[in-house]
């Protein structure tokens, strides 16, 4: 009994630990139209991980969102679909204005009106289909709506729990337009298409979804229902086609018999992956020193041997804490003065936790370099370091005393040398004496 006791409070106690990397403190905007009651799966989850939950109407006045120009939560959550003007703190451009200032939004669109939700969406190079025009799927055949579509999950994002069953998902599809800050967590089924009619009329609807779609055919696995977005300060908001995707009901509703469906992990790791708690990686320390240096250089002369280390965090939730990490394998250095003049990898050091280093040889060219580590991949943070250092010529007493490059100059110089002085020797030295009889005979 008691190791059962300690065994749950261990548990709750890690749970409690298992925070964002910013911040606790989440602000869910809530349609009066939906029960919270009937989302306390998701709600529940975020208070187990030790989130505090702060519940607002789409109309109420406060809690607001930013007050003297200052973010009052790490988080935002809007689950308002049917409200088609929210706030007034609650603007496209207050949103934005919240990602600037580091806070992250988890937003539900809307599939039957033009929200600001949805209009915001346009704006992280989304693009929705004509309001009134949800997913619609024939296929697996099943006992539900053909508005109500099981998807499966990609196996390989790494957000997402592996081996996840299939998800039950409800709402409005969405195109992407080329943005490389986009980060597509579930996409629609290849044999899915967006749609005003639900009626099966086979070929005909398909041909009449393509003509009133305005841009064509909105159908196939090109089509996202679930989509994150991170900027460039590393802020995260993440846009998702049906705020049923969150519900109990789908959570419970089994996709084969005896067989759940994995909407309660997945809607987890979606709000671990938006609030911070995934994929999230800092840089702690950079150094860089010539080779068999401690110091690092004020200054560092050309064709020196350069060592750069730089020193990666990665975020644990588990834990609440930052730990090294070594994995990965594909970092690159510049040095760079407008252009790169060198590009190397930058791979982690065998024993080191988190440390990543690389020795290189300066350029035989002075001026204001800049070590650059640019490293970005797809839902994970971003790593961006930039050092300046100058890279100077050597001193008048650092260069060598002879130039191996040089000796045909010296030979030349030197046999020049002594031709002239065996030259002057002999003409100074020469005999006179013939000039000497010339002039006795005269006389």
């Amino acid at each position: 009994m008691f190791l059962k006791r300690a065994a749950a409070f261990l548990g709750l106690a890690v749970a409690v630990a298992a925070k964002s990397s910013t911040g606790d403190s989440v602000l869910v905007v809530l349609e009066p139209s939906l029960d919270r009651a009937n989302y306390s799966t998701f709600f529940q989850g975020l208070t187990n991980k030790g989130y505090d939950l702060t519940f607002r109407s789409p109309k109420e006045a406060s809690p607001t969102i930013i007050e003297d120009d200052v973010a009052q939560f790490s988080h935002v959550v809007i689950f308002a679909p049917d409200s088609k003007n929210l706030g007034q703190d609650i603007t496209p451009q207050s949103l934005v204005s919240l990602l600037s200032k580091g806070t992250n939004l988890l937003l539900a669109l809307s599939p039957k009106r033009q929200t600001i939700v949805n209009s915001l969406a346009a704006e992280f190079s989304l693009i929705l289909p004509p309001p009134g025009t949800p997913l619609i799927s024939h296929f697996p055949e099943r006992d539900t709506p053909a508005t109500v579509v099981p998807v499966s999950p990609s196996s390989l994002h790494p957000a997402l729990s592996a081996n996840l069953p299939p998800v039950w998902f409800s709402g409005v599809p969405f195109a992407y337009s080329p943005n490389p800050l986009l980060v597509p967590l579930l996409n629609a089924p290849a044999e899915s298409f967006a749609a005003d009619t639900t009626s099966d009329a086979g070929a005909d609807a398909v041909f009449e979804s393509s003509d009133k779609g305005g841009e064509g055919l909105w159908a196939g696995s090109q089509l996202s229902l679930v989509a994150g977005y991170q900027t460039t300060s590393g802020a995260r908001a993440t846009f998702v086609g049906g705020v049923e995707l969150f519900s109990d009901e789908f959570a419970q509703k089994e996709v084969a018999i005896g067989k759940k469906s994995g909407n309660a992990q997945f809607v987890s790791d979606v709000a671990a992956w938006t609030f911070q708690e995934s994929l999230v990686l800092r840089i702690d320390e950079v150094k860089h020193h010539r080779v068999n240096e401690t110091e690092p250089g004020e200054t560092y002369t050309i064709n020196n041997n350069v060592v750069f280390t730089i020193h990666v965090s990665k975020f644990n939730p588990t834990k609440g804490a930052w730990e090294p990490y070594s994995g990965i394998q594909d970092m690159q250095l510049e040095f760079t003065m407008l252009d790169p003049h060198i590009r190397t990898a930058l791979p982690p050091v065998p024993g080191s936790p988190g440390e990543y280093s690389v020795t290189f040889r300066a350029p035989d060219r002075h001026g204001v370099f800049k070590f650059v580590v640019d490293y970005k991949r797809n839902g994970w943070s971003h790593l961006q370091s930039t050092t300046v250092v100058p890279i100077v010529p050597p001193r008048h007493d650092e260069y060598p005393r002879f130039l191996s490059a040089a000796w045909p100059y010296y030979i030349g110089a030197i046999s020049t040398s002594i031709g002239f002085v065996l030259f002057s020797a002999l003409w100074l030295a020469g005999d006179d004496r013939d000039a000497k009889k010339k002039s006795t005979k005269t006389e």
